[in-house]
């Protein structure tokens, strides 16, 4: 049996995305059925639209979602009809060279579901991220399903699923903030601000948020800024380096994606600290650094993939903070919105306006 459901899907390079209907297959082994309740609108969405991931369009977009599963296909046990789910896009396979050496986290072949979803004239779509959640139903693998706490609000769990993980856990998975360190985050955006929560967390006692918008800088006080440098005015790394005693942060996070923050991200850590690029640059972007001051500066220099998550470990997780008040993830949720409002949603996005709009299902 199929399922047909409305759907946002991007035809083409630029072009806006359109309402559709989309045909959703029953699950079949090892896959699971979704009903989506709410997904957020992720600047990876915007990539899709514009071809800056790959060009298998029609795409349906949609990633940062969560709902309740509604079937599931043969051999499925982690997860049943009723669960509430976070959708993610690491569903770990258990025998890449990753996950045999114990890290299933950098997971190198995670699973995605078998069958296509179409539009209605039998069109295969590619589904954004494996997950293709900005339709009313979605078909994904069922290791993409992460049963987490069912009283947790969907608006504000589903932002688990992709970019406030990221930020968090560029934080504390990849950049191993811990209490007493110096933390500064250039770029204070969704995923920028998840990284200022997440050093706030983990009990950084210096949190310095960098952005070009005073706006985005206020709100990174609201996660756990102690200081805010707007670097039209400012020189950052001058600035970090003033306010942690002239030495640097402990540890830098770039959440921007461009080799001009990046080399602020280099600079503006102590010796031996550590610099997380967790902002996600395109193609062409090249960065060139003094390989001496690599060298001299020693720490390290890491990317963080997903913020180096383990969905089955960290979603339940912070969903409990979240419970007990403790991770604020409903003060990322700037407006709710239908389905039809996807296209307005990103140019708000790309004028700055918003942290997350999130479609409500």
């Amino acid at each position: 049996m199929a399922h047909e459901v409305r759907g946002v899907v991007a035809r083409g390079k630029g072009q806006p995305v359109s309402l559709e209907t989309v045909v959703v297959p029953d699950p079949g082994p090892g896959e699971a059925l979704v009903a989506v309740q709410a997904c957020g609108v992720c600047h990876t969405d915007l990539h899709y639209r514009e071809g800056g991931i790959n060009d298998d369009f029609p795409f349906l977009l949609g990633h940062e979602a969560a709902g309740v599963v509604e079937a599931v296909g043969e051999g499925v046990t982690d997860v049943a009809p009723g669960d509430f789910v976070i959708l993610n896009w690491r569903a770990v396979c258990g025998s890449c060279r990753a996950c045999l050496r114990g890290r299933p986290q950098y997971c190198f072949a995670t699973h995605n579901a078998t069958q296509k979803m179409t539009l209605a004239d039998g069109t295969p779509l590619s589904p954004a991220l494996g997950i293709g959640a900005f339709a009313d139903k979605t078909l994904v693998a069922a290791g993409q399903c992460t049963k987490v706490d069912p009283s947790a609000s969907p608006v504000a769990a589903g932002l688990l699923g992709c970019g406030i993980m990221a930020g968090l856990g560029a934080a504390i998975n990849t950049g191993g903030v811990t209490r007493g360190d110096s933390v500064a985050v250039i770029g204070c955006g969704g995923v920028g601000d998840a990284a200022v929560a997440g050093a706030h967390l983990a009990g950084a006692t210096t949190i310095i948020a960098v952005d070009v918008d005073d706006t985005k800088l206020e709100w990174a006080r609201r996660f756990g800024a102690t200081h805010t440098v707007n670097s039209r005015e400012t020189d950052p790394v001058e600035a970090v380096r003033e306010l942690t005693g002239g030495f640097g942060a402990d540890v830098v996070i770039e959440a921007v994606g461009r080799p001009e923050t990046y080399k602020q991200a280099f600079y503006a850590r102590d010796l031996a600290g550590t610099v997380v690029l967790v902002g996600v640059p395109t193609p062409e972007m090249r960065l060139e650094l003094p390989l001496l001051d690599v060298f001299g500066r020693g720490g390290a220099l890491k990317s963080s993939w997903y913020g180096d998550c383990l969905p089955s470990r960290d979603f339940p997780m912070l969903v409990s903070l979240y419970r007990q008040g403790r991770l604020d993830l409903d003060a990322f949720v700037t407006e709710t919105i239908a389905l039809e409002d996807v296209e307005a949603a990103f140019e708000k996005m790309h004028r700055g306006e918003v942290l997350r709009s999130v479609v409500v299902l």
